[in-house]
């Protein structure tokens, strides 16, 4: 049986296009997914469509190997939490960044109905500004 921490952990383990094809796969239809207030991409988006357009592929276009690393997992029934470090290169910039996150998901029959994010933004930022 795939528990819900099992559906988290496959979207962040594996190889960047798998991940995003298990995120896509365990989208609710109606998901809803905040991203922090500072962050660049801050908002609520609805839907795996609005997800994908308004965070995914910009992060995608707009950064050089970014990469969500996951140290630390805690699964409390219905909610599962990620803790880990952003990383990667502002393409506009050329600046690194290094930010830590945590993620707070909650899940419905194995389908993620929502997302939290929190985040250290001022390292994201910093990377964002031109000298």
């Amino acid at each position: 049986m795939t528990t819900h921490l099992d559906v988290i952990r496959r979207t962040y383990e594996g190889a960047s296009e798998e991940n995003g094809k298990h995120l896509l796969k365990a989208l609710a239809p109606d998901a809803k997914w905040t991203e922090a207030a500072g962050f660049p991409y801050a908002g609520t988006y609805i839907g795996p469509q609005d997800i994908i357009v308004n965070v995914f592929q910009r992060l995608a276009t707009e950064w050089q190997d970014y990469t969500a690393t996951v140290h630390t997992y805690l699964a409390d029934g219905d909610r599962v939490a990620a803790f880990g470090v952003y990383t990667g290169i502002y393409r506009k910039t050329g600046k690194a960044m290094s930010a830590t996150f945590a993620h707070l998901y909650q899940l419905k029959d194995g389908k993620i109905v929502s997302m939290e994010q929190y985040v250290d933004s001022a390292p994201v930022q910093a990377a964002m500004v031109q000298a």
